[in-house]
């Protein structure tokens, strides 16, 4: 009985495995597809060339390429959420935002990660991390979240809603902050990143 459970156990294992390896193959080349818009963008905005698994990084965290707003960049634009309807304007904006973030990071001395999480949480949160430290954790970017952007977005109780994933249920459970943007961005940016180059084949 022991055996048969381990037996089927293993072939259901097999099959998500399976399954979660095709899924994120399909959702990999489908980001793949701004690659030449990305290039663009980056030669235009004075960014390296190698910056661009970043960016397709963040398309692949954002909306794994599957949206319109393919970097969720209107509100950097607007103010608002979901206004751009052009996946190209959508790039431009986003990649003009990530430069920014970039270059106001590098004349802060903090790190790169500072700045990927500031696409997320705002300029602000470079200034943050200057002051303390000069490097992005989850543990600054955490008390950020919920003391920063969560009360200025009307959170002040620190509300919190479950996204649950490994990282995030082994560091708090997996919850954020309502309100409070995603304070495991830079790390889930990165993770995307590394995603990427193992299922490119």
């Amino acid at each position: 009985m022991i055996k048969k459970l381990l037996s089927l156990l293993v072939i259901v294992g097999l099959a998500f495995g399976g399954f979660y390896a095709y899924k994120t193959h399909k959702d990999v080349k489908n980001v793949e597809t701004y690659s030449s818009i990305v290039n663009a963008e980056l030669e235009k905005d004075g960014l390296p060339s190698s910056d661009k698994n970043l960016v397709l990084a963040i398309i692949y965290q954002e909306t794994k390429g599957g949206e319109v707003d393919v970097m969720q960049s209107s509100e950097s634009v607007s103010g608002t959420t979901n206004t751009t309807n052009d996946s190209t304007a959508s790039i431009q904006n986003g990649v003009a935002h990530l430069a920014d973030m970039l270059t106001y990071a590098q004349s802060k001395s903090v790190d790169v990660w500072t700045a990927v999480q500031a696409y997320n949480f705002g300029k602000s949160y470079i200034d943050y991390i200057a002051s303390n430290g000069g490097k992005n954790t989850l543990d600054l970017a955490a008390k950020y979240s919920k003391e920063v952007v969560a009360p200025s977005l009307g959170n002040g109780t620190g509300e919190t809603y479950q996204h649950l994933n490994i990282m995030s249920f082994f560091y708090n459970g997996g919850k954020l902050y309502r309100n409070g943007g995603n304070l495991f961005y830079a790390q889930e940016v990165y993770y995307k990143m590394n995603l990427m180059s193992w299922f490119n084949w």
